[in-house]
């Protein structure tokens, strides 16, 4: 484990793996290195190809959590790892984190490219429990009578309750564009980079008309659909996409 100072003095750890073009994977809600072994396997496939930065969002795992929070600091974290990076990353972002990847690439010249897949999320304020309960089943998609068996499992049900606040964090980038009302064309204006904008061919169909749209308010995307694929998407499938949109 590596650790870079973000602008306000706080710490983000981070995993360095591979040789070439930097990547940095920005992880969705409740997602951390030690608790989602799926980024681990994402950035073991395009560390083949590429130098790869996983860390851990703040207020997660290994990071720190300075108070107060602000979307600013997000993105402050993002761009301490781009000048880790040498000055210079590609950015792939799975759910929120595509939120995230895309606020940062509109202000930071460093990053050339960016990857999203299914950049959409709804969360809930409160208790930690239910906050976690309501992303699990109204943004996942996970039906609500499996959540009992979830809770049975204590490590894995703790990992992401210990982060439940976070929710909120990611709410702060999502919110306004989780509402069912068109996306604003002035949010991403800047964003002129290309942009690939991936979602899975078996996710509900709000996920692709939100994919769409985002397609359409930037004026450099790609679009792609993972045939057979979710929000709980295959890093063997989604791996070989990005890695073919990075290397063009």
């Amino acid at each position: 484990m590596k650790t870079v100072t973000s602008k306000d003095g706080t710490k983000i750890a981070f995993d360095k793996t591979g040789a070439g073009p930097a990547v940095i994977i920005v992880n969705g809600a409740l997602q951390y290195r030690a608790f989602d072994p799926s980024m681990a396997q994402i950035a073991d496939l395009l560390s083949k190809h590429f130098t790869v930065y996983n860390y851990d969002r703040r207020g997660r795992g290994d990071s720190g959590d300075t108070q107060p929070f602000a979307r600013e600091r997000e993105i402050e974290d993002l761009q301490a790892l781009v000048e880790e990076a040498g000055g210079k990353a590609m950015v792939f972002g799975l759910s929120s984190g595509g939120v995230v990847s895309l606020d940062a690439a509109a202000v930071t010249p460093g990053i050339p490219k960016v990857g999203v897949y299914e950049p959409s999320l709804i969360a809930a304020e409160g208790r930690r429990d239910e906050a976690v309960e309501y992303f699990l089943t109204q943004a996942v998609g996970i039906p609500a009578e499996y959540i009992g068996g979830i809770k049975q499992d204590q490590a894995t049900w703790s990992g992401m309750t210990g982060v439940a606040h976070t929710i909120a964090y990611d709410a702060a980038f999502v919110g306004n564009v989780m509402q069912g009302k068109p996306l604003p064309t002035d949010r991403w204006v800047k964003v002129t980079l290309p942009v690939l904008v991936a979602d899975g061919g078996a996710s509900d169909a709000w996920v692709h008309h939100a994919a769409d749209a985002l397609a359409k308010v930037l004026p450099h995307a790609s679009r792609q659909t993972l045939e057979g694929q979710t929000h709980m998407v295959d890093p063997k499938v989604l791996a070989p996409v990005i890695i073919e949109f990075f290397q063009k």
